[in-house]
């Protein structure tokens, strides 16, 4: 789960990674996804990973790049409206779906997500807890 894009080409053919805009998270969170044109669906499912501008979702409702969606969250009854941006192949009866909200919105997920310049790589480790003398018991 890189912070880039898949690679690009510039106008003289030479190839980049593109960084993304936003930190992905990986997180799975219940939301409810709602057609708005087209085949009618509302169907509830989970999150793969989440990020100010949208989310990675599994559904089993086929859909279309460009189809106009809504997602809601039902902890908070929350909805933005958003856009399919990526269909992957079906499997298993679902596929993972790329959404993109219309405007950047973080707070929809009410997590913290992290610093720009953050490097999983650099994530420190729990260290092993530390062994503690044993209390003496005491007799009476």
């Amino acid at each position: 789960m890189a912070n880039v894009k898949e690679p690009s080409r510039d106008t003289e053919g030479k190839v980049y990674a593109e960084p993304r805009r936003t930190q992905r998270v990986r997180i799975g969170m219940s939301v409810e996804v709602r057609s708005t044109e087209g085949e009618l669906f509302q169907e509830k499912t989970k999150t793969i990973t989440v990020n100010a501008n949208g989310c990675l979702v599994l559904l089993a409702a086929k859909v279309k790049r460009g189809q106009k969606l809504t997602i809601s969250n039902p902890q908070t009854q929350e909805e933005l409206p958003c856009t399919v941006i990526f269909q992957g192949d079906y499997n298993s009866g679902r596929s993972e779906v790329g959404l993109e909200f219309s405007e950047p919105s973080p707070k929809f997920w009410r997590i913290a997500f992290p610093p720009t310049d953050w490097d999983p790589s650099e994530r420190k480790r729990a260290s092993a807890p530390t062994a503690t003398a044993p209390v003496p018991r005491t007799t009476r």
